[in-house]
């Protein structure tokens, strides 16, 4: 599966559009903020960084549910809920190249 921000793939000619398909996930482990800053910004980039894996699965899933072998245009939206967790929604064109 190919993955991309731009609008094309080089090398590659789109010959399908699929659709709009996305991936959200959101790290429910809730972080404490305690008196160390460095450890709260190095526990948060953690939490992201898993969180955004899985929406990145999901997103894949769901390009591979609609015939899709790409997604272009994808577009990454990080938030902190209320509750410090963090939520990764991640939106994107399912294509099929050749």
């Amino acid at each position: 599966m190919i993955l991309t921000t731009t609008n094309s793939i080089e090398g590659f000619k789109i010959s399908d559009y699929k659709g709009i398909v996305t991936g959200v996930a959101v790290n429910e482990q809730k972080l404490s903020m305690g008196f160390s800053m460095s450890k709260y910004h190095k526990a948060l980039q953690g939490s992201i960084d898993v969180t955004k894996e899985t929406a990145f699965q999901t997103l894949t899933g769901n390009a591979k549910k609609v015939g899709a072998n790409a997604v272009v245009g994808i577009k990454i939206e990080i938030e902190l809920l209320a509750s410090n967790y963090a939520m990764v929604s991640i939106t994107g064109t399912a294509v099929t190249v050749v």
